[in-house]
């Protein structure tokens, strides 16, 4: 499978230069996938923008894909501005699959969901005290 891989601090980008993607390449996308979570990268942008045919083998390995990200607190983003092949091949087939037009806008939402995951574990270091209500004053005059 011919393609192009950028790797950036929060993110890998996997750009495909393939009309369509068969079996062959379904598992060649899975290796280099794979790959770059087994290095760390936990959010992955896969650029279709030249794809326009995805069989089936290579639905079920983007499924894949999206769970290990997700397990990881990253986010898997599918880039393409082609309705037809976005409508055909992955919308309904990918639960919560992040589908958008462009590669800036795959960016943004890497950076956005990483925003998310660290205020959401920050949110998490309550203590005890921080659930207790203040006691109302007697002197209060409603």
């Amino acid at each position: 499978m011919n393609h192009i891989i950028e790797k950036h601090e929060q993110y890998a980008l996997i750009g495909i230069q393939e009309d369509t993607i068969d079996a062959d390449g379904a598992a060649d996308l899975e290796d280099i996938a794979r790959g770059l979570l087994r290095e760390g990268f936990k959010n992955l942008i896969l650029d279709f923008s030249f794809t326009r045919t995805i069989e089936s083998t290579g639905i079920a390995v983007l499924k894949k894909l999206n769970v290990l990200c997700a397990r990881e607190l990253g986010l898997m983003v599918i880039v393409s501005d082609n309705d037809d092949f976005i409508e055909a091949h992955i919308e309904g087939k990918i639960r919560d699959a992040t589908i958008l037009p462009t590669t800036e806008e795959a960016i943004d939402a890497v950076f956005m969901n990483d925003l998310e995951n660290e205020f959401g574990a920050e949110g998490n270091d309550f203590d005890d005290d921080d659930y207790e209500s203040p006691e109302p004053s007697s002197n209060e005059s409603y």
